[in-house]
């Protein structure tokens, strides 16, 4: 008979972080639902025991290596997660129990000091929520939404604006909806939350923060292993701010005034 599809897939896409042993040492030792991992590998090489190791040998950046480790993949539900991140025990079963097949769904985030292994010292509020900022001149992106943390604090699980990017979890179906990742038009890197959040937003699904599990996500000051080109960066956030603001997806169901306004936030 056919193969059981995996419950989930983990896709971890690496260039090679001092983290990224920690990382998949903390996706074995704290699912519960036995998830398959799939490390991919950008033009480096990894060593990295019971787990599976997709090497590309020249590199295809962040979306590219998304895009790829999912087609590779053979979960109902999908996380992608950074290379640089802890988690809380049982985060898997905690976030498939509430999740539904139109939702992103991510954890309570905290900030890791990846040198200590522990939630960083100088930053210890969560993070429950983002909301999209629209008012900066070279980009939107989102911004720690910490009001509406306070208000909400007893609301588990709510609905949030944007993310970060570290970390999400979605089902196939939808995946197949706002996929592939572009890499043409944003580049490799930028802009990876916001795509995501927005394509399920505005093509009438839900992005979730379940506080009843958490990560952490290394901590800016720690620096970046790979740093991407300045000159795509700036490409990537101008064609993102225009895409967006200008309502250019042709397959939304909503224009970003919708989600304004669902957020009580103003449109300009």
């Amino acid at each position: 008979g056919k193969a059981k599809m995996v419950r989930l897939s983990v896709i971890i896409p690496t260039v090679n972080d001092p983290a990224l042993a920690n990382t998949v040492r903390e996706v074995l030792e704290n699912s519960r639902t036995n998830p398959e991992i799939i490390v991919m590998a950008d033009a480096v090489d990894v060593d990295i025991p019971g787990v599976r190791v997709v090497k590309n040998e020249t590199r295809l950046g962040l979306r590219g290596n998304v895009n790829k480790g999912i087609g590779l993949a053979s979960g109902e539900w999908l996380v992608k997660l950074d290379e640089h991140c802890m988690l809380s025990y049982g985060w898997d079963e905690i976030l498939l129990e509430f999740a539904q097949k139109d939702w992103v769904t991510v954890p309570r985030r905290y900030q890791l000091d990846p040198v200590k292994w522990c939630i960083y010292e100088g930053d210890k509020e969560p993070i429950d929520y983002e909301r999209l900022e629209i008012n900066n001149p070279d980009k939107i992106g989102g911004v720690t939404w910490r009001s509406r943390r306070k208000e909400r604090a007893d609301v588990l699980l709510d609905e949030t604006m944007v993310i970060q990017g570290s970390f999400y979890l979605l089902h196939r179906e939808h995946w197949n909806r706002i996929a592939p990742l572009d890499e043409t038009n944003y580049g490799s890197f930028t802009q990876e939350g916001i795509e995501i959040a927005l394509k399920t937003w505005l093509g009438g699904g839900k992005v979730m923060v379940n506080k009843a599990a958490w990560y952490a996500h290394k901590h800016r000051t720690f620096g970046r292993v790979v740093s991407p080109k300045g000159t795509d960066i700036k490409r990537g956030n101008a064609y993102s701010k225009d895409y967006w603001l200008n309502n250019r997806w042709t397959e939304r169901k909503y224009d970003l005034a919708w989600l304004m306004q669902r957020f009580n936030l103003p449109c300009q």
